[in-house]
Order: structure tokens, then C-alpha cells, then sequence
């Protein structure tokens, strides 16, 4: 097992003081916010790191220094910051024991297949132990969904609407769909609708700096790709903010998702339900 491959960190709380490159902070920025996707040290994907040449490094300390002014910094010096919650990869063959004995000592609070880079589907018994650790330990299972940054990966194997087996046959387990299936937005949003234990993220729908794109781009790619599965999903409580940085720069997807969600579930989106599914 990987030691981590994706964390919840908490980057705002509250969100007072300016953000950087800015004189003041936005009146309406949410107070709390849990990032649902960061990754830190490439865990089992070493080529994301690659991939934003000149980037801060993909360590905590390259997380803290890249996080806006005026945001709360995780805890120093303990192998699970404050702030932090550690989510154990899931290989090909799943080491189950290595897993076991993560979330008895409460070093992970998730679990991560990577759909796409392994060549197996959702359903495959090989990850049966995984789920039952899930529902023993009550941690959410993270499924990456979608495309992939390798060219080599299969993504018929990431195809979100796979989800869908493996929550009706395990119900007492939560189980996340990273991305939100992009490009299969619909199907995505369709798993979570119909299951009451599957909710969304809807980290790097694009990649970089979203500001730097063509604001139409930005609108129709990321802004109403998100405005759209968070209507169709018609609870508040499925959907998380998170970006897949060092791939996404956190304050313009930030500022996205704020222009996507109605401002009255902002909790919810950017802080509630995370805190909740991974045990802040």
C-alpha cells in the first residue's frame, strides 16, 4: 500500500485575511474549505508531478506554501496534521493487510482505487476485501473516474457509470467519484442521484489556472459543467469541492465552483460534506 496517494486538508478556516494577489478578500468566500483532492507526494501516480513543470514540489510543505494568505496551515511536525486526512492507495492487488492495519491505527481515512490506471473494473472481486474494509472501518472508498494523464491507461475502465454495481451490492459503504467521471458528467451524476451512498467531486475538469482560460471556455467547461451535475443531483450534500492539485491551481477553481454553486449551499459544497466523510 502507497502511503498516501490523496488527502482532504483543510485550506481555509475562516478565510479572513486577503488572498494572494489581491488587495482584499471576495465579501462572499467561503468561510471553511476542505480541498476533497490534493495530492502530495504523486502516491502511485509519480507522473502528476511531472506534468506542472516549475510547480511548487508535491510535499505538505509545497501544499502550505502554495495556499493562499490568510489560510489555516495543517499542523506541523505529526505524521497525520490536524488538518489532514491520508487516503491509502489501492494497487492492482490490493494489499489488504497493509490497509487493515492503516485504518485500525487511523493513519488513512479513505481508501483510492485508480479505475483507468489499473485495468479493472469497480466490480472485479479483487476488490471486494477493499470494500468490506470499508464498511468494517466506515471509511468512503475514492474511485478515480474519467480521463487519465497516461496515455497508456485504459479509460473504458474508468467509466463512472461502473459505480453503480458496486453501491447497489455494498450499500454500507460511501463511496466517492472523483472528477466526477469527466468527461461522463452524466452518468456520474446519474450513479450519485439514483445511490444514496455515492457522492461527487468535481476536481480538474480542467487543468492549470482556469483564469488563464478563454472565459467562455471557463464557463462552459468547468462553471456550468459543474452548475449542471449539481442540479441534477438535487441535494446539496452530494457534492464536494476539490481541485487535484499541484494539476489545478486551488484559487481560481475555487473561484469557479463559487460561480457554479447557489451561494446558500456553499457549506454544504465547501466544507460540510467533507468534514463529515472524512471525520473532521
Amino acid at each position: 500500500m502507497r502511503r498516501l496517494v490523496l488527502l482532504a486538508a483543510l485550506l481555509a478556516s475562516p478565510l479572513a485575511a486577503p488572498l494572494a494577489g489581491q488587495a482584499s478578500a471576495r465579501p462572499d468566500t467561503p468561510r471553511a474549505i476542505l480541498d476533497a483532492h490534493v495530492h502530495l507526494d504523486g502516491g502511485a501516480l509519480p507522473s502528476l508531478a511531472a506534468q506542472r513543470p516549475g510547480r511548487a514540489p508535491v510535499t505538505l510543505a509545497g501544499v502550505v506554501a502554495h495556499l493562499p494568505a490568510g489560510v489555516s496551515e495543517p499542523t506541523r511536525g505529526s505524521p497525520v496534521p490536524r488538518n489532514v486526512r491520508w487516503c491509502g492507495g489501492v494497487g492492482a492487488e490490493p494489499d489488504t493487510l497493509a490497509l487493515a492495519r492503516a485504518l485500525e491505527a487511523k493513519r488513512i481515512a479513505c481508501m483510492k482505487v485508480n479505475l483507468g490506471y489499473v485495468p479493472r473494473w469497480a466490480s472485479d472481486p479483487v476488490y471486494e476485501p477493499v470494500y468490506r474494509l470499508g464498511a468494517r472501518y466506515r471509511v468512503p472508498v475514492v474511485f478515480h473516474t474519467g480521463d487519465t494523464s497516461d496515455p497508456d491507461a485504459l479509460v473504458k475502465y474508468a467509466d463512472p457509470l461502473t459505480v453503480d454495481e458496486v453501491a447497489v451490492r455494498h450499500r454500507d459503504v460511501t463511496f466517492v467519484i472523483a472528477h466526477c467521471g469527466n468527461p461522463w458528467l452524466q452518468s456520474a451524476a446519474e450513479v450519485a442521484y439514483k445511490n444514496p451512498n455515492v457522492i461527487l467531486e468535481c476536481s480538474a475538469l480542467m487543468t492549470g489556472s482556469v483564469d488563464e482560460l478563454d472565459p467562455e471556455i471557463r464557463e462552459r467547461y468547468v462553471v456550468d459543467a459543474i452548475r449542471w451535475v449539481f442540479g441534477y443531483v438535487e441535494d446539496p450534500g452530494k457534492l464536494m469541492f476539490g481541485t487535484d492539485f499541484p494539476l489545478v491551481d486551488v484559487e481560481p477553481y475555487l473561484r469557479a465552483y463559487e460561480d457554479a454553486i447557489p451561494r446558500e449551499h456553499w457549506q454544504a459544497v465547501f466544507f460540510d460534506n467533507a468534514a463529515r466523510l472524512f471525520g473532521f
